[in-house]
C-alpha cells in the first residue's frame, strides 16, 4: 500500500462477509454502520505523527460521531474531545475524558452551559463579545479552565457554502475585519487578562489546505498583536480547529495529515517555534474513512425506463448526501445477499432509501452490478455524520452500529449502540402523555 493508501477493499469486503455471516445485517438487521477499530487507531497514529515535536492537544470533534464508545477509543488513543452542546460534553465525560482536555465550543452557550464548563474545569472558546461578559461574572480567581475567544477571519468560503465558517456574514466567532472589530477584540483581550487562547475555525468539507492555511495565519498575526499590545506573552494558546477534507471519490487518503502540517509550517512557521501550544478539532478526517454502513435491497422496480433498488439506506442515515447529493456524494458498492461483492456487468440504477419522498436517493443513474432483491449495498466512507447522527424521518429506528478489528485474520465485531427498537420509537414520540391533550 502507498503511503496515502487508508485500506485495502478486501479488508472492508472481509467485513461484510463476516458481518453476514453473524447475523449483524441481512432480513431481521437491513441496516447497520460498522466503524474499524485498527482503522481508527492507524489515522490517530497518522495525526500524532504529523504534529510530532509540536505542544498539541488534538480534541476529536464529537459532533462527528457521538458516540461514547467511539469516543471511548479515541480518549485511549490519546486525544482530547471538542463538544458543542451540553449533550455532546456529557458524552465525553462518559466515555472517560478528563475534563481539562475538553473544549467547548458553540454559537448559542447558556449561562447554565458556561457555568459548568468552569465548574468542571473543560476549556471554554467564547463565540462573541457578549459572551464574554458573561464570563466576566462567571469568572473567579479559583477558575482553572482555559478561556479563548472565537475569531471569524472572514478569508472566504469554501465549495461547500453551508460547511463554510469563514465567510464575511458567518454566524461563527468574532468578525476580524468588520470595522473597528479587531480593535475591539485587542481591548478585550486587554481588559480580561485570563483570556489567553485564540481559537479559528475556518470551514469543514471543501475547504482547501490553503483557505485553511489563511485563517490560521490571520489568527496567528492576531496573537502576536495582542500580546505586543498587552507587552507579555497573554496569548499562550491557539486552537486551528479541524476541517481537512475527506476524499469521497476513492479509498486514498487526501490530503493527509503530513501534508497539512507542512503546509502550515511553511505559512504558519511561528505556530512550531514553541511559543504557543496548539490544539486541533479533526473530526470526519478521522473517522470518515473509517467506517461504512450496510444496508439490503428490499425491492427492485422500473420507472420510466430507470432501474430502482429500493434499499433500506436513505435519509435517515445518510441526511447529507441524499439532500445535497452534489456536494456529499457517496460511491456505493454490490454485494449479494452472503456478503460476497458483485462484479457482474454494470447496469446504470437508482439506488434509493425508505424514507416517504421522491427524493431519498443516495446515488442516482449509478453504475453498478444488477442489484436484486435481499443483495446488500455498502456506503464507505460514512464513519463520521452518517449512521452516527441518525434523522428520524419517518420514524425509522436508529440503526445498530458495530466496531470490529482483526484478530488472527478473523473479523471480530464488539457492539456501539444497539439499534432502536418501535417500542422505543413510540415511548420518544410522548406515549406517556397520550391523553394530554384531550383534557378540557
Amino acid at each position: 500500500m502507498g503511503p496515502n493508501a487508508h485500506r485495502s477493499t478486501s479488508r472492508v469486503e472481509r467485513a461484510v462477509l463476516a458481518a453476514v455471516e453473524a447475523g449483524l445485517v441481512g432480513q431481521e438487521n437491513p441496516v447497520a454502520g460498522f466503524i474499524d477499530i485498527d482503522g481508527v487507531r492507524s489515522t490517530v497514529r497518522d495525526l500524532h505523527a504529523a504534529f510530532e515535536g509540536t505542544e498539541v492537544l488534538h480534541a476529536f470533534a464529537a459532533k462527528a460521531s457521538p458516540l461514547v464508545p467511539v469516543l471511548r477509543l479515541l480518549a485511549d488513543e490519546g486525544l482530547g474531545c471538542e463538544v458543542a452542546s451540553a449533550g455532546e460534553l456529557a458524552q465525553a465525560l462518559a466515555a472517560g475524558f478528563q475534563p481539562e482536555r475538553i473544549v467547548l465550543d458553540s454559537p448559542a452557550k447558556t449561562q447554565a452551559e458556561l457555568r459548568e464548563a468552569l465548574e468542571l474545569g473543560v476549556a471554554v472558546n467564547a463565540d462573541n463579545l457578549d459572551e464574554l461578559k458573561r464570563l466576566d461574572v462567571l469568572v473567579t480567581p479559583d477558575t482553572r479552565a482555559a478561556l479563548g475567544a472565537r475569531v471569524n477571519p472572514q478569508v472566504g468560503a469554501g465549495t461547500i457554502n453551508a460547511m463554510s465558517t469563514a465567510s464575511p456574514n458567518s454566524k461563527f466567532g468574532i468578525p476580524l475585519d468588520d470595522p473597528g472589530s479587531r480593535d475591539e477584540l485587542i481591548a478585550a483581550f486587554a481588559a480580561r487578562p485570563w483570556l489567553t487562547r485564540l481559537h479559528v475555525h475556518v470551514g469543514s468539507q471543501g475547504c482547501p489546505l490553503d483557505l485553511i492555511a489563511d485563517g490560521i495565519h490571520a489568527v496567528y498575526q492576531l496573537a502576536e498583536e495582542i500580546n505586543a499590545n498587552a507587552g507579555r506573552h497573554q496569548v499562550t494558546s491557539i486552537d486551528i480547529g479541524g476541517g481537512l477534507p475527506v476524499n469521497f471519490a476513492d479509498d486514498t487518503v487526501r490530503p493527509t495529515f503530513a501534508e497539512y502540517a507542512a503546509v502550515l509550517r511553511e505559512r504558519v512557521p511561528g505556530l512550531f517555534d514553541g511559543r504557543y501550544s496548539l490544539l486541533t478539532e479533526f473530526g470526519r478526517s478521522l473517522l470518515g474513512k473509517n467506517g461504512f454502513i450496510i444496508a439490503r435491497v428490499e425491492y427492485v422496480k422500473d420507472a420510466g425506463g430507470r432501474r430502482i433498488a429500493v434499499t433500506h439506506a436513505g435519509a435517515h442515515v445518510a441526511t447529507r448526501t441524499v439532500f445535497m447529493p452534489q456536494a456529499w456524494p457517496l460511491r456505493v458498492v454490490a454485494f449479494d445477499a452472503s456478503g460476497r461483492r458483485k462484479r457482474d456487468r454494470p447496469l446504470r440504477q437508482d439506488v434509493a432509501g425508505p424514507c416517504c419522498f421522491a427524493g431519498d436517493l443516495v446515488a442516482s443513474e449509478r453504475e453498478l452490478p444488477e442489484l436484486a432483491e435481499g443483495d446488500l449495498v455498502v456506503l464507505p466512507d460514512t464513519g463520521a455524520y452518517y449512521f452516527s447522527s441518525p434523522f428520524s424521518y419517518n420514524s425509522l429506528p436508529r440503526p445498530a452500529v458495530h466496531g470490529f478489528r482483526t484478530t488472527e485474520g478473523k473479523t471480530v465485531f464488539a457492539p456501539v449502540r444497539t439499534g432502536q427498537t418501535v417500542a422505543e420509537i413510540v415511548s420518544e414520540s410522548g406515549a406517556e402523555h397520550r391523553d394530554a391533550l384531550l383534557a378540557r
